[in-house]
């Protein structure tokens, strides 16, 4: 018996390290897309690669309204739409990840991140951000699920 396995009648997500998890995560979104909208703009800018061929300015904006809207969708969604919202937090970190890559190798600062060792730190923290975002919400054990009722009924 694995101790991971879904009890009947629970939501995905549910559990109370998942709950603290997820409200944290909410939390920290809420934080950061409001500081892309007022006091950190201007540090957000070093994150956006120079190569993306969108006015800067419009995509620290943008992901700030994205933040804010996924932050407050973890705190509030329920049932299948918060293993929706997890799958949608976790591909907004993943989109987001080539801004820090950038941040890395063209040596930019923004958020007391001054050393090519800090900036790689941050880099080395992007995927425990995609697995928060998943295990958080219960989506990483209902895609399991999901996979092994479709190989129960022999479909791929």
């Amino acid at each position: 018996m694995t101790t991971d396995a879904p009890s009947p009648g629970i939501a995905p997500g549910s559990t109370w390290p998942q709950r603290i998890a997820r409200w944290l995560l909410g939390a920290a979104l809420l934080f950061a897309g409001t500081g892309h909208l007022t006091f950190g703009r201007e540090e957000f800018l070093a994150q956006v690669p120079p190569w993306l061929p969108i006015e800067p300015d419009l995509v620290v904006l943008g992901s700030g309204v994205a933040e804010i809207a996924l932050g407050l969708a973890l705190l509030l969604t329920r049932g299948r739409w918060r293993v929706w919202t997890g799958w949608a937090a976790a591909l907004f970190f993943l989109a987001i990840f080539p801004g820090n890559i950038a941040q890395f190798t063209e040596g930019r600062d923004g958020f007391g991140l001054d050393t090519d060792l800090a900036r790689g730190i941050r880099l080395l923290f992007q995927p425990v951000l995609v697995i928060w975002a998943l295990w958080s919400t219960g989506a990483w054990r209902a895609w399991r699920e999901h996979r092994a009722a479709r190989s129960a009924v022999g479909g791929r």
